[in-house]
């Protein structure tokens, strides 16, 4: 599994929890593969409700509809290939593979941070400038905003796996995570980690801080707003629009920023504990959010209504 000084590394072996004994090797595995078919069920059903039903054809939907497919490709890019790790032993990826693996992990979170910031200027302008917001988000707008999220996040990802791939990889290739995360390869390359590790820890601020500091900016406009609305049930309906975004930015968020914090003050993670809490901030999120946008959006609930009634009459 490992090679010597002299040899370079062809093939990474993903352990997944370093910790896991083998007799629960089936179980973590069935865990995952149910998590990913509730990702991929949950999030098909947002896209058939939303490819079928033109109600929904709204800017606040094309915005949940980027992160749908961002979810999608991150858990099909990173899940699949850790079910059958567990499943059948089988965890070696090559080399090339786990880059691109990289760079499609990183592509997706940086994405979904910036559609994340997206929906937070939609409930901005929406609850700050409600009688603006016809004029300012629209249909045409929004996909302008998605296309550029997209178009952003690929240099800066791109360069960080072109950066990363010809190091020398030439010790242990065994990856201590779910995935062929940044960290996790570029440790084992024979260089000075800490001095290349500097511009992947910038981007890394630029990427979640920047966006992070808006939506901050953005909801506490938004609690300022809402607390002008003279009537208490007025303002429970006005936060109503903007809870299911805020859990999602919530969960995205909260953990990553935990994480970050108590490393940086010196606080050091178990390595089961450091990949169970990565795994609840990027791998969780995509299988909850359609629950949440099910749940909290009146015209999903009201379709999923009539489609349940219907059936129960054919029935």
């Amino acid at each position: 599994m490992s090679a010597g000084n002299e040899s370079f590394v062809t093939e990474f072996f993903i352990i997944g929890f370093p910790g896991l004994q083998p007799d629960f090797y089936n179980l973590v595995s069935a865990v995952l593969f149910i998590v990913y078919c509730c990702t991929v069920v949950g999030n098909s059903i947002v896209l058939i409700l939303f490819a079928i039903h033109n109600i929904l054809h709204k800017p606040m939907y094309f915005i949940y509809l980027n992160l749908v497919v961002s979810d999608l490709i991150l858990s099909t890019t990173t899940l699949p290939k850790i079910i059958v790790r567990y499943w059948f032993q089988a965890g070696l990826t090559y080399f090339f593979s786990c880059f691109l693996q990289m760079y499609l992990v990183h592509y997706c979170a940086t994405v979904t941070s910036f559609i994340l910031l997206i929906m937070a200027l939609d409930r901005y302008v929406a609850i700050c400038y409600p009688l603006r917001y016809p004029m300012i988000i629209k249909n045409s707008t929004v996909h302008i905003f998605n296309c550029t999220a997209w178009v952003l996040a690929h240099p800066p990802c791109i360069s960080i796996v072109i950066k990363a791939y010809p190091l020398p990889y030439c010790a242990s290739n065994i990856v201590l995570h779910l995935y062929c995360d940044h960290i996790a390869v570029t440790t084992l390359a024979c260089i000075e980690w800490i001095q290349y590790s500097l511009p992947f820890f910038v981007f890394a601020m630029v990427i979640f801080l920047v966006p992070l500091a808006f939506i901050v900016f953005s909801y506490c406009s938004i609690i300022v707003a809402v607390l002008k609305i003279a009537t208490t049930q007025g303002r429970f309906k006005t936060l109503s629009t903007c809870s299911g975004q805020l859990i999602i930015i919530a969960l995205y968020y909260i953990p990553r920023c935990v994480i970050y914090l108590l490393i940086n003050i010196g606080i050091t993670f178990n390595t089961d504990v450091h990949i169970s809490i990565t795994m609840l901030y990027s791998l969780v999120p995509p299988m909850i959010n359609p629950l949440i946008y099910c749940l909290r959006t009146k015209e999903i609930k009201q379709i999923l209504i009539k489609q349940f009634k219907r059936k129960q009459v054919h029935v």
